[in-house]
């Protein structure tokens, strides 16, 4: 794409003037377009201005997906202000309210359900519900709008790169840090995405990830938008019923998801449901990226087989806007995340920042106009963040084939050191996943006894109508992995803490390792 980047809002009303008839959100089951759409986002903005907000600011969103978010979004890029998209399912007072005096938010807009967590925080900026409210401290977003004066406010328009959001990650420890990601980092980000996958305004998007979330935002929604595309957006992901209707009914073609959505499609598609499923909900669909977690190479063939899709996996960080690589339609090697989309670069470093040659294990890094300028307030960490020159450090180990295709081994945070030898746990992961009767399995590393090393320890889910045995497992293990590899340790659990978009949490599972482990030294001593 070879469009000047301006901002988001500006690339998003062009389109809108040039196709002002197209169809863009279905909402509801009435059509509406982009003309109607630029016309909310305006008004909206212009409430924004009466708010007090303006160039420079930020505010909140805490939604669940729907028109009232991407609104109140684009409204806020026009008149210079950041997105603060919080995870609606975050309830928690004191990380609320860390979030919105770390981000200076000057308010949050979220809805009804959700405000129960909202009036409680010590917080000095508005409250606003975008679907009614029921209490007094809460603002209706319909009624401000309704009452809003006709007359235009001056406001100062967004350069490339002014900040467009501040997402907050999950920090290992302490509390999360708030990744600015800029105009140009997003609009770039959404373009190359499109060159790499050959995306025409024919294309139908299906936004079913939460987008308060960058991958869904990104590619489901700011490139969409700014491009000419309709996009579905899904609200709540079950029941399944009405979004596969709606995929079929507008003819979806591309949509992201994670593996375990489309290993429930997979499964799902039987008998007749097959047909349903293939021939109507996904018989235009071209292109299934999946992300947030590894894609299982038995997810992929089960899920193209059933459907006839082409399920693609990609590799990204919030940090990156988020994609930095994806394997495409006819350009992919299976286990790997695929080529760096265009204009971003990717290199493979030692430990002593020094470039790694093809095959070769090292830390990933990235550059390219999608890539942060840093963390909001936190200049040590922004510095840490990049290599002396200027290459974003991901915290991932892979390494990059001859014909330039990036492998994920494991993060970095992750790796175990035993006796002095690196041990990646999506490698052990793996071999656990051939295991006939284990669903799940994350695996970690441990205090030894002595403090003085680390312990293999894995955690494992059964499968439904199967029962896991601890020897019987070892042995399994035993004849798969070198010696080094192997858990000491192996714990059953009926299920594995995970965020939103079903990833692991092995912070929480290190936790209440070391937890446990210093519980058990408290009472041997006082034995």
């Amino acid at each position: 794409m070879n469009a000047k980047i301006e901002n988001i809002y500006k690339s998003f009303q062009q389109c809108a003037e040039q196709h002002p008839r197209r169809e863009v959100v279905p909402m509801n089951g009435e059509p509406l377009d982009f003309r109607g759409l630029l016309h909310r986002v305006d008004r909206t903005a212009e409430l924004f201005l009466s708010l007090g907000v303006g160039k420079g600011d930020s505010v909140a969103i805490a939604m669940r997906n729907g028109l009232d978010f991407i609104v109140c979004a684009f409204a806020l890029y026009k008149i210079g202000a950041a997105t603060v998209p919080i995870n609606f399912m975050i309830s928690k007072q004191a990380e609320l309210e860390f979030i919105l005096t770390d981000s200076r938010a000057k308010g949050v807009i979220t809805q009804k359900e959700f405000l129960p967590a909202y009036r409680r925080l010590k917080f000095g900026g508005f409250l606003i519900s975008a679907d009614g409210t029921d209490s007094s401290a809460a603002k209706d977003l319909r009624l401000l709008l309704k009452d809003l004066k006709g007359h235009a406010r001056t406001h100062h328009s967004p350069g490339p790169d002014d900040i467009a959001s501040i997402l907050y990650t999950s920090g290992t420890t302490g509390n999360p840090k708030g990744v600015l990601l800029t105009h140009r980092n997003i609009l770039s980000n959404a373009w190359a995405s499109a060159e790499a996958f050959h995306v025409t305004g024919r294309d139908v998007f299906v936004c079913l990830l939460p987008m308060f979330h960058t991958f869904a935002w990104t590619t489901m929604v700011v490139l969409p938008l700014t491009l000419g595309c309709k996009t579905l957006v899904v609200s709540h992901l079950t029941p399944a019923g009405p979004w596969l209707q709606l995929m079929g009914r507008h003819g979806a073609t591309i949509m992201t998801g994670v593996p375990q959505l489309f290993s429930v499609l997979a499964k799902e598609a039987r008998g007749l449901k097959r047909f349903y499923l293939r021939y109507w909900a996904f018989r235009n669909m071209r292109i299934c990226m999946s992300g947030a977690a590894p894609l299982p190479e038995t997810v992929i063939r089960n899920f193209e087989s059933a459907l006839g899709a082409s399920l693609l996996e990609g590799y990204g960080l919030t940090e990156t806007a988020p994609v930095v690589s994806a394997n495409r339609p006819h350009a992919r090697v299976m286990g790997s995340v695929g080529l760096p989309i265009p204009g971003v670069q990717v290199k493979i470093v030692d430990e002593n920042g020094y470039t790694l040659h093809h095959g070769q294990e090292g830390e990933i890094c990235v550059s390219g106009p999608n890539v942060t300028p840093g963390y909001f307030g936190k200049t040590d960490d922004t510095e840490a963040l990049f290599t002396h020159d200027g290459w974003l450090k991901t915290g991932d180990i892979g390494a990059l084939d001859a014909r330039g295709f990036l492998h994920i081994k494991d993060r970095k945070k992750d790796m175990i050191i035993v006796k002095g030898l690196k041990v990646f746990p999506a490698q052990i992961e793996a071999v656990l996943h051939e295991h006939p009767a284990v669903a799940e399995a994350a695996v970690i590393g441990v205090p030894s006894h002595n403090g003085e090393d680390e312990l293999i320890k894995c955690f494992c889910v059964a499968k439904a109508g199967h029962k896991v045995d601890k020897a019987a497992l070892s042995v399994f293990l035993h004849g798969r992995l070198d010696p080094y590899k192997r858990p000491r340790e192996i714990e059953l659990v009926q299920e594995l803490p995970k965020n939103s978009l079903n990833k692991v949490l092995k912070r929480n599972l290190r936790k209440q390792e070391i937890e446990k482990r210093q519980a058990r030294k408290k009472q041997a001593a006082a034995a």
